[in-house]
């Protein structure tokens, strides 16, 4: 019996390795080929032995991964080799050298890039997975291609996690929605950015997703009907123009229908533009945008455009290379409609991101957007001194920023991420011209460092030699080119002036009879609450640490065996009393429960998100504050898993029957007589629920409102909630979050 589906298996393992050369987006030569069989072949033998956890031969991965490299993001041989090889090194004895010798450097680079970051010590002040993201993403400088395989792979472990335990889930969607999503967004991978996103959502808010799902099976034959109305009015007037194309009618996709209905508070049903209509045509690259234009004119004929929603990524292409025209329109039923204007080779782009930008640029001298963006990054990853948190939150700025188009005094036009500043804009320009910035002009009028750009700005900087950067311009900066590049000058400088003071510190040191070594460098940081000994020296180096703070310490360091035993019996009798409070506070009050085990511990809730009994939570292990519990929709609970998973802990209440927890809800609606007394009345008369804070106000016949309330769990909450929105004149009811 096992005989014959160890055959089955065979033959579908052929099957796979025949679609991979026939799906491929690049023509393959025989070479291309035989460098393909023989990764193949490589991998089959490595993984031989090895299942996943469904049970299935390992070897059906890595050439899922090759599908995804060969046809989504149409990379060619090498990387379909590496692709089929990336998890050789990593899971067997074989070599990076071996993988050199049997194929070439290149191949061998790529597999080295895959393989994950090794022997970082797991330390609770280090992110082991920022350390990996770090890792991966300095590879932009040798390859992107590391990258766009990264992402295939990322694609397909997500695509193939059903069988993991939910822990597992969890981190893994929460690193996509973190860090893969975004730079598959960055690469103009359009189409593994929204598979990306839907399934991190499908692991990270299972309800949410599937209840976003269910709605829009329900609503697809209506949406079909629609989008086919509009179509056949557009379809008759388009072919009556002779233009070659195809429509297609496509939804939103769930992340972004589950984005809108956060950010604007609203429900699945009042989410206004669900779906969007394509209209793709054929065409040479001279009348690419006239025929746009041309299309353009006939939807607008038909249906009235939005004026404040036109996007034209034609005139200005986005700096991925992503080009097309958006309009939204009102369609019938009054409902708005976003209809996407692409060429064949607009829609090529758009699809294969980087891949398709190079087919089309052989022989183009011009720089592509997606060049200059990886020479910026090159430049930041090169500079980057921070932690690896730091860096990574840095890097992800960089990567989902909408973009904004500004011109230079002659005229030029520069593109930078929405939110970036005049000071910004001097370091786009070139590092030393920051770096000299005295001032800025925006359309010829003199503006803060720190102003914010809009789109048709155009800026002029003024310079000066004296001019040095300070503290303050991180603040006034949002790209991490300009924040790296001021660090690094003000790093040069905080070294010089540590040099300085090092010295001071050794002559006054000396006159107290003590003389500077390791130890006492280590004694003086913890005396004056200092993290490193550059700290010190340059405290000490702009004068801030006085001759008598000095004293104090070398007094302290004759009379250390004394402060200790007196420290010691100072501490005793106060530290008991503390312990046994503790303990009665935990057998009154505790509610949580931690781990498999459900062990009762030590935690406090955290203030991002206010948890109270009943709401979905986790715990996550602090460097100084013990635990501390945070909601699972909480906003940072994305960061946290995806950088610190190992630290986290699973939760859940218990009981709920004996504290009481604060709840903050926002009710807005129309003002109306008597709605504030109705709202107090409806309030008090819930049985369990007491009002802290109230605070009303009325403009223009619009109510809003914010009551903090004291419940003592998620249900008592859930119904307050129903019985403030039966309320007459009572719009919306939400559960607001201190962030």
């Amino acid at each position: 019996m096992i005989e014959i589906d160890l055959e089955e298996e065979k033959k579908a393992i052929a099957r796979e390795y025949k679609e991979l050369l026939r799906i491929s987006y690049q023509t393959l030569t025989d070479t291309d080929k035989k460098l393909i069989r023989k990764a193949f072949n490589v991998s089959v033998d490595a993984h031989k032995d090895q299942r996943r956890k469904s049970g299935e031969a390992y070897i059906f991965h890595p050439i899922g991964v090759a599908k995804i490299v060969a046809s989504e993001i149409g990379l060619g041989a090498t990387s379909i080799a590496a692709a089929l090889m990336h998890d050789v090194v990593e899971d067997t004895s074989i070599t990076i050298e071996e993988i050199e010798k049997m194929f070439n450097p290149k191949v061998a680079h790529l597999v080295e890039g895959l393989t994950k970051i090794s022997q970082v010590k797991k330390d609770m002040n280090i992110s082991l997975q920022a350390e990996n993201f770090r890792k991966m993403l300095l590879t932009l400088n040798d390859d992107v291609r590391v990258i766009l395989i990264k992402l295939a792979d990322r694609l397909h472990n997500m695509q193939t996690m059903d069988s993991m335990p939910d822990y597992k889930q969890i981190k893994i969607a929460s690193e996509t929605l973190y860090i893969y999503a975004p730079l598959a967004h960055r690469l103009g991978l359009y189409n593994i950015k929204t598979k990306l996103e839907d399934l991190g959502l499908k692991y990270t808010e299972p309800e949410i997703y599937k209840e976003i799902v269910s709605k829009i099976k329900e609503t697809k034959e209506e949406q079909d009907a629609y989008i086919a109305t509009i179509s056949g009015v557009l379809k008759k007037s388009l072919d009556e123009e002779g233009l070659d194309y195809v429509m297609k009618g496509r939804p939103k996709s769930i992340y972004s229908i589950r984005r809108k209905m956060a950010a604007q508070n609203v429900t699945f049903e009042e989410v206004y533009d669900k779906f969007a209509l394509r209209i793709i045509y054929k065409s040479n690259l001279h009348d690419e945008k006239f025929l746009a234009w041309k299309i353009y004119s006939i939807v607008t004929d038909h249906y009235r455009p939005s004026p404040s929603r036109l996007r034209d990524w034609i005139s200005s292409p986005k700096s991925t290379g992503y080009e097309a025209l958006h309009i939204t329109v009102m369609g019938p039923k009054g409902r708005w409609v976003e209809i996407q204007v692409r060429s064949e080779r607009m829609d090529e782009i758009a699809e294969k991101g980087y891949a398709a930008h190079y087919k089309y640029k052989q022989g183009s001298t011009e720089e592509s957007g997606l060049d200059t963006w990886l020479n910026l990054l090159k430049e930041a990853l090169e500079s980057s001194e921070t932690n690896a948190v730091d860096f990574v939150e840095d890097f992800k700025m960089n990567l989902y920023a909408k973009e904004i188009f500004v011109f230079t005094p002659k005229g030029e036009i520069k593109s930078l991420p929405k939110g970036a500043t005049s000071l910004d804009f001097a370091f786009s320009i070139h590092s030393e011209i920051g770096i000299k910035t005295r001032g800025t002009r925006v359309n010829g009028k003199l503006v803060p460092l720190n102003y914010e750009l809009k789109s048709g700005d155009q800026i002029e900087i003024i310079t000066s030699v004296h001019q040095k950067p300070t503290i303050n311009w991180l603040d006034y900066v949002t790209t991490s080119r300009a924040k790296n590049k001021i660090r690094n000058v003000l790093n040069e400088n905080t070294k010089k002036i540590a040099e300085d003071g090092r010295e001071l510190l050794t002559r006054k040191l000396k006159h107290l009879k003590i003389t500077l070594n390791e130890n006492v460098i280590n004694e003086l940081v913890n005396f004056f609450k200092l993290k490193t000994s550059l700290d010190l020296f340059y405290r000490m180096g702009i004068g801030s640490i006085e001759n008598q703070q000095l004293k104090d310490f070398a007094a302290q360091k004759s009379n250390t065996l004394m402060n200790f035993f007196k420290s010691k019996m100072k501490r005793s009798p106060s530290s008991q009393p503390e312990d046994i409070n503790k303990q009665e506070l935990n057998k009154n009050f505790d509610m949580l429960v931690f781990g498999s085990e459900q062990d009762k511990l030590d935690y406090k809730l955290s203030s991002c998100c206010n948890p109270i009994p009943g709401d979905n939570v986790f715990g996550f292990i602090t460097i100084n504050e013990g635990i501390k519990v945070h909601k699972k929709d909480c906003p940072n609970a994305i960061t946290l898993q995806s950088n610190y998973a190992y630290r986290i802990m699973q939760a859940k209440w218990i009981d709920s029957s004996q504290q009481e927890f604060k709840a903050i809800l926002k009710i807005t609606g129309m003002d109306s007589l008597g709605l504030t007394n109705e709202l107090t009345k409806v309030i008090s008369n819930n049985m369990h629920v007491n009002i802290q804070s109230i605070s009303l106000s009325g403009e223009a016949g619009i109510f809003n409102g914010q009551v903090a309330v004291v419940v003592q769990n998620n249900t008592i909450l859930k119904k307050l909630i129903d019985n403030i929105k039966k309320i007459d004149g009572v719009d919306k009811v939400t559960r607001v979050y201190t962030n």
